[in-house]
C-alpha cells in the first residue's frame, strides 16, 4: 500500500489527498510534524533531501517528493492527465505556473499571515502582494473562455493551480474582483466534491510564530 507522508494544513499535501480520493486509491498516512523538526531527521531527509512535505511512499520502498510530481505519477493513464502530447505539455505548463507564480507568493503570504510570520518577512511582502495580484490577472485572463485550465474538464493542473489560489483571501486577496477565476474555482470544487477539507494551521499547537 501506498504511504503519504502528510502535514494536514498543507496545501501542497491536500492537493495528493485529493487526487487519491478521486482515484479511489487506498493509502496510509504518516503525519510529519513539521514544526517540531522531524521533516529535517535524516530518516525524513532520505525521503525527500529538501525536507518537505509530501512525500508518496510506494510499496517497494522507493520515495517520490514535490506535491506536482506526485500528481503526475499518480494520473498516469487516468482522465485526469490526457495521453494527448499537447494537452500534457499544457499540464505541465500549468504545473510550473503554480510551482513558480503560486505557491511561493500566494502560498508564503498565506503561511506567514496565518502563523504570526507577517512581522519578521515584512521586507517581502509588498514585492509578494504584487506578485500575487499579477498571477491572480493572469488566471482571470486565461480562465476568460474555458471552464478549466486544459480543456473541458478537471485534470491535475487544476487541482495544483486550486490549492493555494482559491485560499487567497486568507492573506488579503480579493478574490471577488477576479470572476472567472472565482467561477473556475466553484467548477473545480463542484468537480473534485465534498470530503476534502482544508484544515487551519490552528489544528497544530506547534505552528504559532
Amino acid at each position: 500500500m501506498l504511504t503519504l507522508y502528510d502535514y494536514l494544513p498543507s496545501q501542497n499535501a491536500w492537493k495528493v489527498r485529493v487526487l487519491l480520493g478521486l482515484l479511489g486509491i487506498a493509502y496510509k498516512t504518516r503525519i510529519v510534524s513539521i514544526f517540531e523538526g522531524e521533516s529535517h531527521t535524516e530518516v525524513f531527509l532520505k525521503l525527500n533531501p529538501a525536507g518537505a512535505v509530501p512525500v508518496l511512499g510506494l510499496e517497494d520502498g522507493a520515495a517520490i517528493a514535490e506535491s506536482n510530481a506526485i500528481l503526475t505519477y499518480l494520473a498516469e493513464g487516468s482522465p485526469y492527465q490526457p495521453a494527448d502530447r499537447f494537452s500534457r505539455a499544457k499540464i505541465m505548463q500549468w504545473l510550473f505556473f503554480e510551482q513558480y507564480h503560486v505557491e511561493p507568493v500566494i502560498g508564503s503570504l498565506r503561511y506567514w499571515t496565518l502563523t504570526g510570520r507577517l512581522e519578521r518577512n515584512q521586507a517581502m511582502i509588498a514585492g509578494k502582494r504584487e506578485a500575487g495580484a499579477r498571477t491572480l490577472a493572469a488566471l482571470e485572463r486565461s480562465l476568460a473562455g474555458t471552464p478549466f485550465l486544459v480543456g473541458s474538464s478537471l485534470t491535475i493542473a487544476d487541482i495544483a493551480v486550486h490549492a493555494y489560489s482559491h485560499r487567497a483571501d486568507d492573506c488579503g486577496f480579493a478574490l471577488a474582483d477576479y470572476p472567472a477565476v472565482t467561477a473556475w474555482m466553484g467548477r473545480v470544487q463542484d468537480a473534485i466534491g465534498p470530503g476534502y477539507p482544508v484544515y487551519p494551521y490552528s489544528i497544530d499547537p506547534h505552528s504559532a510564530g
